[in-house]
């Protein structure tokens, strides 16, 4: 058995940023174990720019962000293993992993952070009918063939979903010599950032049919086509509405899924929404020592917020290992009307700093007022220009509120347009 004070399940951005973090805050023993065969997660096969302009100021890739904090963990000595599938995480803070070179491990650690990330969701999950020809994938899939592998999935693509991923493979794929024919969305409103629409739609001259999606695909070895349709407000296709378009390869940007498989076998409560865990302001879960962060806790928008919040995680599991926890009393969060989720879930009312709420809203709003209140009385009321479900927003609750909070209490955030 290997004995360690900080075990970081998953070396992307979120891992290797908690772990860096950690050893900042005086935790000497660490150890990341990552399934790929380098670390970096996603990171490495994004290889188009937007990365870094929160936390850096300044516009990188994907592999130059990522390389930024590879150099940190091997600055400072970080242990790490990669080709290292974590196979189980137990309550008692056991980790058991595989690899090659070492076969079964089992690794005792005094705090677990999961950093799993996420997964895209299949087609299986879609219900669209048609044969399982060849030229259907998700939007990453063909990111990673043609980023990595330099292979082509296609020359004539439709892409259903209009995730941040489909928007910018949308680009990649007419750069590269494709004919992107348009991007489907089942909403009314696109789940990408309005700047990759702008960038990699508009720019481009490809069309976005909103409350639009495929009903039916065509082709039996290879896609030959596939029928739209619009939808209702129950998302239903209208009849009537139906439009085949010929294509060879149709693209899936339909939503990301946490990789919780190893949150749910330790026990540990899921938020129904995000489904990822329920955290305190730090990221605790609900089983003591063990924190969540970045796209296993919920999906966020751009990799420089998933840093942020990585480094808190490293700080509240630094302080736990090092016995500064204290006795906690918790309040908790809740989005009401067109607030889908707050996370942090609940809040340490003893907590020494101020803390952010992330939350999002379930359509869009030019315009509106959030505004944060606590037990029914309003707190914070800002005026936000625009509201949409691709963007996570946030506000700061200060430490002197959170002083004058009762355990039990409920800060609630609300929209007004």
């Amino acid at each position: 058995m290997l004995n360690y004070d900080l075990v970081v399940v998953g070396g992307g951005p979120a891992g290797m940023a908690a772990a860096i973090k950690a050893r900042e805050c005086g935790i000497d023993s660490i150890l990341i174990l990552e399934r790929a065969e380098s670390l970096g997660g996603i990171l490495e096969q994004c290889i188009h720019t937007g990365f870094g302009l929160q936390y850096f100021g300044e516009q990188l890739s994907g592999p130059e962000y990522a390389d930024r904090f590879i150099e940190q963990v091997n600055d400072m000595n970080i242990e790490y293993k990669t080709d290292t599938m974590v196979l189980d995480v137990t309550e008692d803070k056991t980790v058991y992993a595989v690899n090659k070179k070492d076969g079964l491990l089992e690794i005792k650690a005094k705090s677990v952070i999961l950093a799993m990330g996420c997964r895209e969701r299949p087609r299986g999950a879609l219900n669209i009918a048609g044969t399982r020809a060849s030229g259907i994938m998700t939007a990453g899939t063909a990111q990673k063939y043609v980023n990595i592998d330099g292979y082509m999935p296609g020359k004539k693509v439709v892409i259903l979903g209009s995730g941040d991923i489909g928007l910018i493979m949308a680009r990649r794929m007419t750069l590269e010599g494709a004919k992107v024919e348009c991007v489907c969305e089942l909403m009314p409103y696109s789940s990408g950032l309005t700047r990759n629409i702008v960038q990699c739609l508009d720019d481009f001259d490809i069309p976005l049919y909103l409350s639009t999606t495929v009903i039916d695909i065509h082709g039996k070895d290879r896609v030959t086509g596939v029928t739209i349709a619009s939808v209702d407000e129950n998302r239903q296709p209208i009849p009537g509405t139906e439009r085949r378009i010929d294509c060879d390869t149709l693209l899936l940007s339909v939503g990301l899924i946490p990789e919780n498989e190893l949150t749910k076998n330790v026990g540990i409560g899921l938020d129904r929404v995000t489904n990822g865990a329920v955290v305190d302001e730090y990221r605790e879960t609900d089983h003591e020592g063990i924190f969540a962060c970045g796209n296993v806790l919920h999906v966020h928008d751009l990799v420089d917020f998933v840093t942020q919040e990585s480094q808190i995680v490293g700080e509240g599991a630094a302080r736990y290992i090092q016995g500064k926890k204290g006795e906690p009393a918790y309040i908790t969060t809740k989005g009401v009307g067109a607030v889908r989720y707050i996370v942090p879930q609940k809040v340490n009312i003893k907590n020494e700093g101020d803390v952010k709420l992330f939350f999002r809203v379930g359509s869009t709003f030019k315009n509106a007022t959030v505004k944060v209140s606590y037990d029914g009385n309003e707190l914070i009321s800002r005026k936000r220009p625009r509201l949409a479900p691709g963007e996570m927003e946030n506000v700061t609750i200060k430490n002197d509120m959170l002083k004058g909070f009762a355990e039990g209490g409920v800060i609630e955030i609300t929209v007004e347009a």
